[in-house]
C-alpha cells in the first residue's frame, strides 16, 4: 500500500514537494515508484538550472520504462541528490527521504497552493 505523508504537496504527474520557507525538496511519490518497479537510473538537472512550473527537469528509468519528471513549481536548482547516481534504488526504498531528487529555490510560493494535498492525491490515484 502506497503512503502519502500529510506534510507534502503532490502533482498529478506523481511528484511530491516539501516546502520550507522559499526552498523545497522534490521527488516522486511512493505510488509512482511502485508503478515503475525497480529504478535503475535517475537523470537530474545541474545546480543553477531554472525551470518554470510543470517543465520537465529530468527522468527516471526503471526496468519497465523511462519517465520524465516534471517540476511542481517554478524554481532554481540549489542541490541534486548525488547519492542517486550510485544508488538509484533509494527512490524505491525511501521515496520521501533518502530518495529525494532535487532541492530548489521556489520563485513563487503561491504556486504550491495549486498542488494536491495528501488526501486529494490519494483520491486521484484511486481513480
Amino acid at each position: 500500500m502506497a503512503t502519502f505523508p500529510d506534510n507534502l504537496s503532490y502533482t498529478k504527474d506523481h511528484e511530491w514537494l516539501r516546502l520550507s520557507g522559499d526552498t523545497a525538496y522534490v521527488g516522486i511519490t511512493d505510488f509512482a515508484q511502485q508503478s515503475l518497479g525497480d529504478i535503475v537510473y535517475v537523470e537530474l538537472p545541474k545546480v543553477g538550472d531554472t525551470f518554470e512550473i510543470s517543465d520537465p527537469f529530468g527522468s527516471v528509468e526503471s526496468v519497465k520504462s523511462v519517465n520524465e519528471l516534471f517540476i511542481p513549481v517554478s524554481g532554481e536548482v540549489l542541490e541534486v541528490n548525488e547519492a542517486l547516481a550510485d544508488a538509484p534504488e533509494l527512490v524505491n526504498n525511501d521515496p520521501y527521504r533518502d530518495g529525494w531528487m532535487i532541492k530548489i529555490k521556489v520563485v513563487d510560493t503561491t504556486e504550491v497552493d495549486g498542488l494536491l494535498s495528501a488526501a486529494e492525491y490519494e483520491d486521484f490515484v484511486k481513480e
